[in-house]
């Protein structure tokens, strides 16, 4: 199916080093981003490689790497496509990562590690914020589903690039949607700040913690708007004269009661929630729709939001905001099976769950 045979992909390859394959402007993608048709031919990859390419706007510095990178994109999508043949419940397609190794998407996107990056101990000798705090553990009725998308709550979704800051997006996301809940106002802020300012706690580009982000907002007075503090997708340097423009403050933060799936959907009912996954899995790179069930383990490499919860077709899931942009997964989320039976949840999605607060 997967020839190796380059000589037409090499002419494409040096005519569209100026020009576009003229299919590739109006060729109509799947709900997958290719058909079984696709599949059949040489000739039919080359087209379908040329259309995605100016789809998500690729460009290689040389037909080397081009010849590289088509190597790479007919193996996820042979991923992709025996993916799909064996699981019902969820779909991968071709998205902008389709020329990236698993590999490599590994060490750009993922940023929840490094040594002292781990998981805390969370007692209340070393957290000030323990479990025992729990603040919704008497909720009793929790209503059949909550997305905090619909209430106003959620800015649109964020992209942070190859840069290894998703703690950065997961604690902002979580406190945009506090501030929403208690002041009404919706307002992006600044996961830039807390990338350039927010150290020797975490990291920048390099991983970190979602709860040492809620303590240097606490410390530091209040995140800054994103307008004010736009995002470089790189590290920066922290700016001085912050203190003129309006911030957006917390009063604390609590950490939801490890490996309690019903804790964390109580806090959720009421909150969006800041959430570490083990997002290393292949099939997470190209996940495109449907409720994730898929194969993944507790080693937490990737802070996320969980924005709501729900039911569909007799399948209960969590909604998880991502910051790998619009394109990736259904608009930019990803729909999370919970009730799986493991404590831990789905990719570890119970073990390091957290959220701030804000007083009225």
């Amino acid at each position: 199916m997967f020839s190796s045979s380059f000589s037409r992909f090499s002419f494409l390859l040096i005519l569209s080093s100026s020009l576009l394959v003229c299919s590739s402007l109006v060729r109509e993608f799947s709900i997958v981003g290719y058909s079984p048709d696709d599949l059949t031919s040489i000739d039919k990859l080359i087209d379908l490689f040329e259309s995605w390419m100016s789809r998500h706007g690729k460009a290689y510095k040389s037909i080397e790497e081009k010849l590289e990178r088509f190597e790479v994109f007919k193996d996820n999508l042979k991923h992709i496509d025996d993916t799909n043949k064996k699981v019902s419940s969820y779909w991968l397609g071709l998205n902008e990562f389709a020329d990236m190794s698993h590999e490599e998407f590994k060490e750009k996107y993922l940023g929840l590690k490094g040594d002292h990056y781990q998981m805390p101990e969370r007692s209340r000798d070393s957290s000030p914020s323990s479990s025992e705090d729990f603040s919704y553990e008497e909720i009793v009725d929790l209503p059949k589903s909550v997305d905090w998308r619909k209430k106003g709550a959620v800015t649109n979704v964020k992209n942070q690039g190859a840069c290894g800051s998703c703690w950065a997006f997961s604690t902002v996301a979580a406190v945009e949607g506090i501030n929403q809940i208690v002041t009404g106002n919706l307002t992006s802020l600044s996961e830039q700040e807390l990338i350039d300012c927010d150290r020797p706690s975490n990291n920048g580009c390099n991983g970190g913690l979602m709860d040492y982000a809620f303590q240097y907002i606490m410390s530091s007075g209040g995140l800054h708007k994103e307008d004010d503090y736009p995002y470089l997708m790189e590290e920066g340097t922290c700016e001085e004269k912050k203190e003129e423009m309006e911030v957006v403050t917390i009063t604390g933060y609590k950490d939801v009661p490890e490996n309690d799936e019903q804790s964390l959907l109580k806090a959720l009912s009421q909150q969006p929630v800041s959430v570490a996954i083990e997002a290393s899995g292949r099939n997470f790179q190209f996940y495109s729709g449907g409720v994730f069930d898929g194969h993944c383990g507790t080693a937490l490499d990737h802070g996320v939001t969980a924005v709501g919860y729900g039911s569909s077709k007799g399948l209960d899931y969590i909604i998880v905001k991502n910051s790998w942009g619009p394109k990736w997964g259904e608009k930019g989320y990803i729909r999370m099976k919970r009730n799986t039976g493991k404590p831990a949840g789905l990719c570890g999605i119970n073990k390091m769950a957290s959220y701030p607060t804000k007083k009225k």
